[in-house]
């Protein structure tokens, strides 16, 4: 994961998935526990099936305190909802997720600017090529906050089915009437070709002039 955007707050600590670490930063081997629910962001999914933004997301996990930074190990856990691609039955399905992700501390272009307490403005960081990674998620403010936000949003949006299903053998609507064939298995139409109209009109006029 490259650098996080978090532009639109003007300060760290107002992201609402903010999570307060200098602490536990500044003491390599400490650990810091969390559990914790953060609104679900933006982007999780569409509006036919996926996580609704600002829904629960509950958080529990362990920060380790390393020289460079912090490893995060947790479980994500939140509840998907949408449509059954094929019958459009109201679906919905509990997700955890697990994940193990290096949170360095990435100092700013002006460190006497971005102090670690809570006024600190954010300034554009940059990554090394090392660092340049998916599962790596810089720390805010200095190394002073983790941010959420985008861990969580990667971490749903891998698990997302391009195509949702009520059940594997799900078995759709009816292309001609739309009914549910879960609820009406032996549901069918007679189909009639209409090519076949001549040649019984004209069966019938034989038999006619046959009489």
């Amino acid at each position: 994961m490259k650098a996080n955007d978090h532009t639109r707050f003007k300060y760290p600590n107002q992201s609402p998935w903010a999570v307060p670490v200098a602490q536990t930063v500044s003491h390599p081997g400490d650990m810091q526990d969390l559990k914790v629910t953060f609104p679900a962001p933006e982007g999780i999914g569409d509006s036919f099936y996926g996580i609704p933004e600002g829904s629960d997301v509950s958080v529990s996990g362990t920060f380790s305190s390393l020289q460079s930074g912090l490893m995060f190990t947790g479980t994500f856990k939140a509840t998907t909802i949408g449509q059954c691609s094929r019958c459009l039955t109201d679906i919905s399905a509990d997700e955890d997720v697990e994940c193990s992700v290096f949170m360095p501390i990435v100092e700013s272009t002006n460190a006497r600017e971005d102090r670690l307490g809570l006024g600190s403005k954010i300034i554009e960081r940059t990554l090394t090529e090392e660092e340049d990674d998916e599962d790596i998620y810089p720390l805010t403010g200095n190394g002073a906050f983790a941010d959420f936000e985008d861990l969580i949003r990667d971490s749903f949006v891998q698990i997302i089915p391009s195509t949702p299903l009520c059940s594997p053998d799900c078995q759709g609507l009816c292309p001609q009437c739309g009914v549910n064939l879960n609820d009406y298995p032996d549901h069918h139409h007679e189909e009639h070709d209409d090519r076949w109209d001549i040649l019984e009109q004209l069966k019938k006029d034989l038999e006619k002039n046959q009489k």
